[in-house]
């Protein structure tokens, strides 16, 4: 049985009378100890997908209006606050996307942790044993346990996103959900933390969701890979599907073509032409038609099908069109 599975998951926000339509049906699995990319511009759906699955989704404004999220078997979407709150944190946590606003600048690092240990402390340790826990987390993921009684403005970007991978690792999850997780740090940093986590989910046995609009970090990271345009899904599969096959949706193909190269004979790199469109105005047929540079009438009116061959699944009437 898989640890995740999402079907026919749809959300809105609504600002007045405009309805932002943000995830717009999307179905994937995931096993445990697997990870999975979700891979998209800004505006793709993916952060909303993530909340969704944590009900964190703002609450005037974000509505889950069909679809199911079951976890573990566990239909969380029917679960009330209380029961997801002995979910949230314990089982499935998150890594927030900047790390230099997901800490509270009152408060120690140490007394943050401690705080996430307190709230689910389900075999009723002392505060001794939660203290001696908050160092073994702290030495986990690199950072000297004499540094818990420093406050997040005493620690580097880099420093800071290790206490946030600490702080989401303290009831050691099945589930770790990390929304681009790197975007705020440097080249070399990201690759020290990339490392880290990949270690401490071999450690800890973990499934893992990596929220990124980097092929490059999916290919370092990932078991499988879905990549969302305007809230769908239009490319799923394998490592192997998307980094060893040459069949990719047009928009993949725009996103693995803004890849930087340090062949001496590398090519100019190739932008997506276009904006993600208006997501209170998605256009007719297939999402993308609008900056696709192989688009066909068709593409204009008809919404595409998913073609699939073993693992793989591509949106895009191109496919369907070579299959006959």
């Amino acid at each position: 049985m898989s640890l995740l599975e999402i079907k026919d998951l749809e959300i809105i926000y609504t600002n007045g009378k405009n309805v932002v339509q943000a995830v717009n049906g999307i179905n994937f699995t995931l096993d445990k100890k697997e990870t999975l990319g979700l891979v998209g511009e800004t505006g793709a759906g993916k952060t909303t997908t993530a909340l969704s699955i944590l009900r964190l989704l703002p609450e005037r404004t974000g509505k889950i209006i069909n679809g199911s999220v079951n976890f573990d078997g566990i239909p969380l979407l029917d679960l009330n606050e209380r029961e997801m709150q002995s979910i949230r944190g314990a089982r499935i946590a998150m890594i927030f996307q900047d790390p230099m606003t997901s800490l509270n600048p009152v408060l120690t690092v140490g007394e943050q942790i401690e705080e996430a240990l307190m709230l689910h402390n389900i075999d009723n340790e002392s505060k001794e044993e939660i203290t001696k826990r908050v160092d073994e987390i702290l030495t986990l993921v690199g950072i000297n346990p004499e540094r818990k009684k420093n406050y997040p403005h005493e620690f580097s970007g880099g420093m800071k996103q290790r206490v946030v991978i600490a702080m989401s690792l303290a009831c050691s999850p099945e589930l770790l959900i990390a929304d681009e997780p790197t975007t705020a740090l440097d080249v070399t940093i990201q690759a020290q933390v990339l490392d880290m986590m990949e270690e401490l989910k071999q450690k800890l046995d973990m499934s893992m969701i990596m929220i990124t609009h980097d092929l490059g970090v999916v290919a370092k990271t990932c078991d499988k890979v879905a990549v969302l345009y305007a809230g769908e899904i239009i490319e799923y599969g394998t490592f192997e599907d998307f980094f060893i096959n040459k069949a990719h949706h047009p928009y993949t193909e725009g996103l693995f073509g803004s890849i930087p190269s340090i062949e001496d004979d590398a090519e100019r790199l190739t932008p997506i032409e276009g904006l993600m469109p208006d997501p209170t105005e998605l256009p007719e047929g297939c999402k993308f038609h609008p900056r696709c540079p192989k688009c066909m009438e068709k593409c204009k009116t008809e919404k595409p099908k998913d073609f699939i061959k073993g693992t793989h699944s591509i949106k895009c009437h191109l496919f369907a069109e070579e299959e006959n």
